[in-house]
């Protein structure tokens, strides 16, 4: 039987009842849609989050008395980055025509597109379905974007494995209410690319009378997930997808002949906290166990199950699935799944270590053609000044018609470059501004990441985006001070705590903790491997050079060979730290 989704203490949150009334996704968002006004109910709101979309306003036009300057971003669902020249010339439209004319890359690996009003929702929505697009799942209580390594390799298998699956998995947990179509197109489905017959199967399959039959959702149920839900897929070593901070990580496994056996299982990561909330902070995931290919499906809709029916649904803090296992122990929560599953799940196979990979400038598909790989500053895609790159990429798309691949660290690549191509795009590049060549890059900058707080976000609580370049900058005039020009340091950024650009992973992370303060973190690793920890708790944003400098002088006079800014830190302690700090004079 299906265990009823409630809390241990039988209640449930508000957002709980939303969901269950809601008609699987349709109300009041259907009917509030037909109306005329700027914005829906907060009831609403929640709901519209399943279809992609979040309602936002722009904060810098707020004005005491007057209604806010309503807008709604929406995000694209894709799994491992991918999206199609068809699909990308149509964003670029909707975004110059009804958005704020600039897109934005995800961490998830997602497309967003800003200032959408109500009005052209419908139309905006429409018009990505029809050009095989979705949005639906990129947000709300529901598994959101599959993430799998961008580069588009096709001489290793393992990467084809993880694209292939990323894609399954993307299909099998997908949502399977009608509410989107009905909607958004008037139900009429958009032709989309079709489900392999083994993931509808799989999807359909009651396991162990753990799901449901002839229902709308047959994983899901009424009341869909306790919170998000995230996955990704990788191969071994590669850490271009930060696969410690999902729900689950897949990691392809295979014989020596390069032939799928099966995947290693991590799960129970997430960044999200609540500052002063000491009962909320981010977990990395821990090693689950191997489970073979012929299993996944059943795997996935089990672990899935297990959160579904033991998530907290009373409070939203506490209900993603890294406090499930830190309250049971990774041991029962093991139990549970292969309960769910029918089997034991198999030990953990050997692992080498974990590499951030980035992939940026011009490589070898493996099939004789090349991609490249373009960073772009916080992931957005604009024209500013002499940098035309919105401009320059819609150039590219017309003439060349290339698919594209998202990077988790908000950059993209173009693939299926045929070498003739090259010269061509390069000269398109280079007319608008943009540099190909990584190492012309500044290294802060090409590791660094924002979110796009402030102006949209409703729960930003100081600036991201918009600050960090002259952040990064303040701190490159420090490292030129000290002669640290050429160290490389992740650096993230967030204006809130929930930590969407993943800013505990860092070697140095930046959360807004009040408005221009900021929290820092110290001691992640080069390859986010390792968590960062508080080392401060509210820095005022003009104080940032002399915060650093000390930590930095530190680090020039006692760092091991090749030893990181974030290894270092963790090496030699918060104590160490602090009482060569307050002892430092300025060499300025």
């Amino acid at each position: 039987m299906v265990k009823i989704p409630v809390s241990s203490t039988n209640k449930v949150s508000k957002l709980e009842t939303i969901k269950e009334t809601s008609n699987f996704l349709r109300e009041p968002l259907a009917t509030q849609l037909l109306e005329n006004s700027t914005h829906f109910t907060e009831e609403a709101v929640q709901i519209l989050k399943f279809h992609g979309s979040y309602q936002q306003d722009n904060r810098d036009n707020r004005v005491k008395g007057q209604e806010k300057d309503y807008q709604f971003m929406l995000r694209t669902r894709n799994p491992g980055g991918f999206i199609s020249p068809q699909l990308y010339a149509a964003l670029d439209k909707l975004s110059d025509i009804h958005g704020n004319h600039t897109l934005r890359i995800t961490t998830r690996q997602g497309l967003q597109v800003h200032g959408i009003l109500k009005k052209n929702l419908k139309l905006a929505i429409s018009t990505i379905v029809e050009n095989l697009g979705s949005t639906l799942g990129a947000c709300g209580d529901l598994n959101r974007n599959v993430m799998s390594p961008p580069a588009p390799f096709k001489n290793f298998p393992e990467y084809e494995y993880a694209r292939e699956y990323a894609d399954k998995i993307a299909d099998l947990l997908s949502p399977q209410t009608s509410a989107y179509y009905e909607i958004w197109l008037d139900g009429e489905k958009a032709i989309s690319v079709e489900e392999s017959p083994e993931t509808i199967e799989a999807r359909q399959k009651n396991n162990r009378g753990k799901f449901f039959d002839n229902g709308d959702e047959p994983i899901y149920g009424k009341h869909y997930m306790p919170r998000k839900f995230k996955c990704s897929v990788t191969v071994p070593g590669d850490n271009s997808i930060d696969l410690y901070t999902h729900d689950v990580s897949l990691v392809v496994i295979t014989d020596d002949n390069k032939e799928l056996l099966g995947f290693n299982i991590f799960a129970g990561g997430g960044m999200g906290r609540t500052h002063n909330k000491e009962e909320t902070f981010p977990r990395l995931a821990d090693p689950l166990g191997y489970v073979d290919k012929k299993d996944i499906y059943d795997f996935m809709k089990a672990i899935v199950a297990v959160q579904r029916d033991y998530g907290d649904r009373n409070q939203r803090r506490h209900a993603r699935m890294k406090y499930l296992i830190e309250d049971w122990g990774l041991d029962i929560f093991r139990k549970e799944i292969e309960e769910y599953l029918g089997k034991n799940i198999e030990p953990f196979r050997p692992l080498p270590d974990w590499r951030y990979k980035d992939y940026l400038g011009w490589q070898e598909q493996g099939d004789g053609k090349l991609f490249l790989g373009i960073s772009i500053e916080n992931g957005r895609i604009k024209d500013k000044d002499s940098f035309l790159l919105k401009t320059a990429l819609r150039e590219i798309n017309d003439k060349y018609f290339l698919p594209i691949r998202l990077t988790a660290n908000h950059n993209l690549i173009l693939c299926e470059i045929e070498p003739a191509f090259k010269i061509g795009i390069e000269t398109i590049l280079e007319s608008h501004g943009i540099n190909s060549d990584p190492q012309k890059v500044d290294s802060l900058t090409r590791y660094s990441m924002a979110c796009p707080a402030l102006p949209t976000c409703s729960l930003a609580i100081t600036e991201s985006e918009r600050i960090l370049p002259t952040i990064i900058s303040r701190i490159k005039n420090v490292l030129n001070l000290l002669d640290l020009s050429s160290e490389k340091i992740v650096i993230r950024m967030t204006g809130c705590p929930n930590g969407c650009a993943r800013p505990y992973m860092a070697e140095l992370g930046i959360v807004g903790s009040a408005p221009e303060k900021y929290q820092i973190w110290l001691g992640g690793s080069s390859d986010q491997t390792r968590l960062a920890k508080p080392y401060v708790d509210k820095l005022p944003d003009e104080e940032i050079e002399n915060f650093i400098e000390p930590l930095f002088f530190y680090f020039k006079k006692e760092k091991q060979d090749g030893e990181s800014f974030g290894s270092f830190c963790h090496r030699v302690g918060f104590e160490a730290l602090h009482d060569f700090s307050s002892a430092y004079t300025s060499i300025k």
